[in-house]
């Protein structure tokens, strides 16, 4: 596990859970046993009670009176709840960086496009979709607010992994390639225009449990 400004064991106990909440290796309702955690981390349960309180502030976490803590289910209204942050939240980073982007930031997301468009699983896609838009929104140089969109992202990715898990299509995204466009234009509100409007599109996607039952998946697919 690599280094982290907040290397405390909670911390890092909080991470790992995360991560594997975000990819679907936890599923929705799925138990967190502090036993269990304890033992794999070699804690005491005092972090672990940490870790469990920080995961539900960061709503992958649910604790239920004599249920214990669960894993958060989501569903179409979270989605959408998601889906209006990062617009407008993304839409104001760019505000902010249209003045500082350079031809070589819009290269680079250019590239990380290009990477996305050609990727063939739900991971490297998500991984080169969060490198577009971090590339064009880092500049606004707003820490807390890259921040907070960075917590929606690892909110979408994981949406994105519950419903594309199994299968992924390859996709030409449009919207990048717009939002590009108006960038090197010079016409920034065209750019935040798309940007808002792209960041809201959700799809829904059927997905089989294992019980053979098939269930509408709601996610943020960009």
């Amino acid at each position: 596990m690599t280094n982290h400004p907040d290397d405390t064991i909670a911390s890092r106990i909080s991470r790992a859970l995360a991560d594997r909440i975000i990819s679907g290796e936890l599923a929705p309702g799925q138990r967190l046993r502090q036993d269990h955690v304890a033992e794999e981390f070699g804690a005491s349960h005092v972090p672990v009670r940490e870790a469990f309180r920080r995961l539900e502030a960061q709503g992958l976490a649910v604790s239920e009176p004599r249920r214990g803590v669960r894993v958060a289910s989501f569903d179409l209204r979270e989605v959408r709840e998601v889906a209006e942050m990062r617009a407008a939240l993304e839409v104001l980073a760019l505000r902010h960086a249209v003045p500082h982007l350079t031809p070589a930031i819009l290269d680079r997301a250019a590239a990380a496009t290009a990477a996305a468009d050609s990727s063939r699983d739900v991971r490297s896609w998500e991984a080169a979709n969060r490198a577009f838009h971090r590339l064009i929104l880092e500049p606004c140089a707003m820490p807390r607010l890259l921040a907070a969109i960075d917590d929606l992202h690892a909110a979408s990715a994981r949406f994105l992994f519950s419903a594309w898990r199994s299968s992924w299509e390859a996709r030409t995204d449009h919207d990048h390639r717009a939002i590009l466009a108006a960038l090197r234009e010079g016409d920034g509100d065209a750019a935040m225009a798309i940007l808002g409007r792209h960041v809201q599109w959700i799809g829904r996607t059927p997905v089989r449990n294992a019980t053979g039952e098939t269930r509408e998946v709601f996610s943020i697919v960009g």
